[in-house]
């Protein structure tokens, strides 16, 4: 299995940071809006709609409110991928920042790749976001 990890520093406070990321349901409007361009939520489920149309399925895993972390698996997507689960954490990193650190599993192996790619896509328009 794949193990793609990814972090970035982000110029805001740590609660905000948190509060956009624990809102699973507004990705498209709170964390990576252009970037994902709609998000459904039914229960613990979301459906997201991405930039170039692509669609994924997505499951609520857990929600650790007291470590800002949360994890969530793919359970159906544009790659077709046999497992993927990711969890995301924000960190504090001084005065006004955060370190938001996204940490994904993925099989088969070759679709770390192209899994990576769309992290750091979505990473640098959470930073644009977030710090605007």
């Amino acid at each position: 299995m794949a193990t793609v990890y990814k972090e970035i520093e982000i110029e805001a406070p740590t609660d905000q940071v948190w509060e956009a990321l624990a809102d699973f349901g507004a990705l498209h409007t709170r964390l990576v809006p252009g970037f994902v361009t709609d998000t459904e939520l039914v229960g613990d489920t979301r459906k997201v709609t991405f930039s170039t149309g692509a669609a994924a399925t997505e499951r609520l895993v857990g929600v650790d409110k007291e470590v800002r972390r949360l994890a969530y698996t793919v359970t159906d997507g544009p790659f077709g991928a046999d497992h993927h689960h990711a969890s995301a954490q924000v960190l504090p990193a001084g005065e006004g920042r955060s370190r938001f650190v996204w940490i994904t599993d993925v099989l088969p192996d070759e679709l770390a790749t192209p899994t990576a790619g769309l992290m750091e896509r979505g990473l640098a328009t959470m930073k644009a976001t977030l710090e605007g």
